[in-house]
């Protein structure tokens, strides 16, 4: 059994290192609440009664200590959950991250986990979903602001709270678990479509009441730093706000120089900080965020067969103060008005910009190809990188590596998809793209990358971005990071969190698609197995973590 007593030590040692530092407290109650933010009344999977969850707010050096308690009840959907944390590095804390069987048994109904976070100095704009097949379809999705006193661009703005948080979503009125079944399992094997889009928990559905936008507030004069994020399964958007300039200036938690657009396109996933100067005058205008999903004309898991997602119908009001208590004057669509739109290849990092290894080979080359087809046996819709699905193990692989000493890539289950890195060594990841129409949001736990080739701009080894999700279409990306935060680490289309992933011992790269996760559209990094169990950065264990895979395996199926 694996000993507890050297992890104790050197969790009390870390925690007494930090006692500088704040520790910041919540409480997540997560419970089958019924919630319209369409205005169609469905039961969801929600965090402490409303939609989007509570909001989490601390700074750079404080500790995260967020008690979640599994309330869920309703049979139509998951009742066990677990929390990823999206964008925390979690560094020396890959039990924290969340994602089931990779990272964590998930927590059993009518039981309780607090998942202990230290920033450890990180900051930017992040948040937190089930990491439980597509369970956050449902509901359980939020934002979480880390703050840093010290932020290079604080001289640009003058707001910064939460108010300027802003969430994109996509909205279903059908549990996930059924249209899950029925994308996987039946044809045309279509990735379900939302019913509708829905901007800081509200939006319209065709056919429904007229919800009343989302309205978000400024005072002429000053200057905000909106934090955007999008928290969807599938959709993806394209945010503008009419007759304002959006000014970049933090990319998925890292900043990077500021870069002006008129509007920027945002996969499931992604983060976008930007500063907006309120120097028009004193009216309402439009905030607009056209969502965009393929096949979305043919919406055949709504309620309503044949009524098709109206995704140009996804907008806010940007509410001056001093205006009238209205929606913009006219119907000024802000896509006509685009001149400056966001070219990702454009974005320079502010710090550390080059990439690992800089132009030079790289220590660890990894080829991944990704394509889809349909199982000849079971006849159910597959995803596949380098023609495997990825298939969760029965015990996470975490703790495979520290109760059983894997190590190695014969240690783990061949269609665990699990990759060993070596501590510290430059990784390039060749991912090439599959054809179909579709642009896969690549999420990588653990690390943020450079984005050496994306789908569009030349190569650069100089000063390219650096995110934690990346657009993969037809065509061949190339990433690249340092080995140095030991743990399993998903790399995943993040698409409906539909399993298709990739362990590294050193990092998590997770794909941002929901419904190509489950569908197994995904690998497991292994980073540095050895560095994980012993060293300066050995993970911290808990008992209540490990207490967590024997509750849920002593549950029934139907409770699972």
């Amino acid at each position: 059994m694996f000993s507890l007593s050297a992890a104790f030590v050197l969790l009390a040692s870390r925690l007494a290192s930090l006692a500088w530092a704040a520790d910041v407290n919540y409480v997540f109650d997560v419970a089958n609440d019924v919630v319209a933010p369409d205005g169609f009344q469905r039961a969801a999977v929600i965090v402490n009664g409303i939609y989007p969850g509570t909001l989490i707010q601390a700074n750079k050096d404080d500790i995260l200590h967020i008690t979640t308690n599994n309330l869920l009840t309703d049979p139509t959907m998951r009742r066990s959950l677990t929390i990823h944390w999206h964008g925390l590095f979690q560094m020396r804390t890959a039990s924290e991250d969340g994602p089931a069987f990779v990272n964590q048994c998930p927590i059993s109904p009518g039981h309780s986990y607090t998942y202990d976070i230290p920033l450890n100095g990180q900051a930017g704009t992040f948040w937190y979903h089930s990491h439980l097949a597509s369970q956050y379809i449902d509901g359980l999705r939020g934002a979480l602001v880390v703050y840093d006193p010290e932020d290079p661009h604080l001289s640009l703005y003058d707001v910064d709270d939460e108010s300027t948080v802003i969430t994109l979503a996509d909205w279903y009125h059908l549990p996930s678990v059924g249209i899950s079944e029925k994308y996987l399992h039946e044809k045309p094997f279509h990735e379900p479509i939302a019913d509708s889009g829905v901007i800081n928990g509200k939006g319209r559905y065709v056919g429904g009441p007229t919800v009343d936008w989302s309205r978000i507030n400024v005072v002429a004069g000053k200057r905000y730093r909106f934090r955007c994020i999008n928290i969807s399964g599938y959709g993806q958007f394209t945010f503008s706000i009419a007759d304002h300039s959006l000014t970049i200036i933090e990319v998925d938690g890292i900043s990077h120089e500021p870069l002006t657009v008129d509007s920027f396109e945002i996969l499931p996933a992604q983060r976008y900080s930007f500063v907006l100067n309120a120097n028009q005058p004193i009216d309402n205008y439009w905030l607009n965020a056209p969502m965009e999903m393929k096949h979305d004309s043919d919406n055949d898991n709504s309620l309503t067969v044949g009524v098709s997602v109206d995704g140009d119908n996804v907008k806010a009001v940007l509410h001056y103060e001093g205006a009238p208590d209205a929606e913009p004057s006219g119907n000024r669509d802000l896509v006509a008005f685009k001149k400056n739109d966001l070219e990702e290849h454009l974005l320079v990092p502010l710090f550390n910009a080059e990439a690992p290894g800089g132009s030079g080979p790289a220590d660890h080359v990894i080829d991944l190809h990704f394509s889809e087809t349909v199982n000849d046996t079971t006849g159910s819709r597959i995803w596949t990188i380098n023609d495997k699905s990825y298939i969760p193990p029965d015990l996470p692989t975490l703790l495979n590596i520290m109760a059983n000493n894997a190590t190695g890539m014969g240690d783990f289950g061949p269609n665990e998809n699990t990759y060993v890195l070596n501590y510290n060594e430059t990784v390039e990841l060749v991912i090439h793209g599959s054809a179909g129409g579709h642009t896969h949001p690549f999420h990588l736990h653990g690390h943020a990358f450079s984005i050496v080739q994306g789908m569009n701009g030349p190569t650069n080894y100089i000063n390219p971005p650096q995110r934690d999700v990346v657009g993969i279409g037809g065509s061949t990306v190339i990433l690249r990071f340092r080995a140095d935060n030991p743990g399993p680490w998903f790399l995943h289309c993040h698409i409906g969190e539909i399993v298709l992933s990739s362990v590294l011992n050193a990092g998590l790269i997770e794909l941002p698609l929901d419904w190509h996760l489950e569908a197994g559209l995904a690998v497991v990094f292994a980073e540095a197995p050895s560095e994980e169990r012993e060293g300066l950065k050995s993970l911290i264990m808990k008992q209540e973590y490990l207490d967590l895979c024997p509750i849920y395996n002593g549950l029934p199926k139907e409770f699972q």
